[in-house]
C-alpha cells in the first residue's frame, strides 16, 4: 500500500479548507487502520515564514510520515483532451499516481486531460471540474477523487452534483478546474474548441 497525502494550501498566513483536509485524512485512515485516533493537522502544520502562497504536503499512512512547504505556482491549462480508463480507482489520494501518470501521456498537444470513465466524465488528472449550463455550475456526480476544495463547494450550494456523460458534455459552455491549491474560477476556459475529443 502507498502512503496517501493532503495537499493544503497556505496563503499569507491563512490555512485553507482545513477542517476538509482533517475530515479526509481522518477518514482514510479509519479505512485502512480501524479504530485509530483522529488527528488534527492543526498541531503539525508550522506556518511557514514565505508570502503568498504555499503548498503544504502531508505525506502519511496511520502516522504522520512527512510534512514538505514550498512556494506554489499555478500550471497554465488552457486545453485539454479527452481520454478513456474504465478501470481506474483513485477515491484515495496518495502518492500512487502511476495511472493517471499514463493518462496524461495521452494528452498530446493539450494541457492536460479529461478523463472518461465508463462513458461518464470525471476529473483532469490534477483536479475537479464544473461545467457551466448557462444558470448553474454541475460537478460530475462519480469524480475519481472527492477534493477538499469540491466538499466545499458543494457545501455552499456553489456548484451542484450531476451525472455528466461524455454525449451530454458538449451542452456545457463553460469548464472550470479546481484543486485544493486552485481557487474556483482561477482557470476556466470554453468547452468547445478547448476540449478535444
Amino acid at each position: 500500500m502507498c502512503p496517501f497525502i493532503e495537499s493544503i494550501r497556505i496563503e499569507n498566513g491563512v490555512i485553507y479548507n482545513l477542517p476538509y483536509h482533517n475530515e479526509r485524512l481522518n477518514r482514510t485512515r479509519n479505512v485502512f487502520w480501524k479504530d485509530c485516533a483522529p488527528i488534527n493537522l492543526i498541531d503539525y502544520i508550522r506556518m511557514p515564514h514565505e508570502k503568498g502562497i504555499v503548498k503544504c504536503r502531508i505525506v502519511y499512512e496511520k502516522e504522520i510520515k512527512e510534512i514538505v512547504y514550498a512556494p506554489y505556482s499555478m500550471r497554465e491549462i488552457d486545453t485539454l483532451r479527452i481520454v478513456y480508463s474504465d478501470g481506474i480507482n483513485y477515491t484515495y489520494k496518495s502518492t500512487d499516481r502511476e495511472e493517471l501518470n499514463r493518462l496524461y501521456v495521452g494528452r498530446g498537444d493539450a494541457d492536460d486531460v479529461l478523463i472518461v470513465r465508463n462513458e461518464l466524465i470525471t476529473d483532469t488528472s490534477i483536479a475537479n471540474v464544473a461545467f457551466y449550463d448557462g444558470c448553474e455550475w454541475h460537478t460530475p456526480q462519480t469524480p475519481l477523487l472527492k477534493g477538499t476544495q469540491r466538499a466545499f463547494l458543494l457545501d455552499r450550494q456553489i456548484i451542484k452534483e450531476k451525472e455528466i456523460t461524455l454525449k451530454q458534455l458538449f451542452t456545457y459552455s463553460r469548464i472550470t478546474l479546481f484543486n485544493a491549491m486552485i481557487e474556483f474560477g482561477q482557470i476556466e476556459f470554453p468547452v468547445k474548441k478547448h476540449i478535444i475529443v
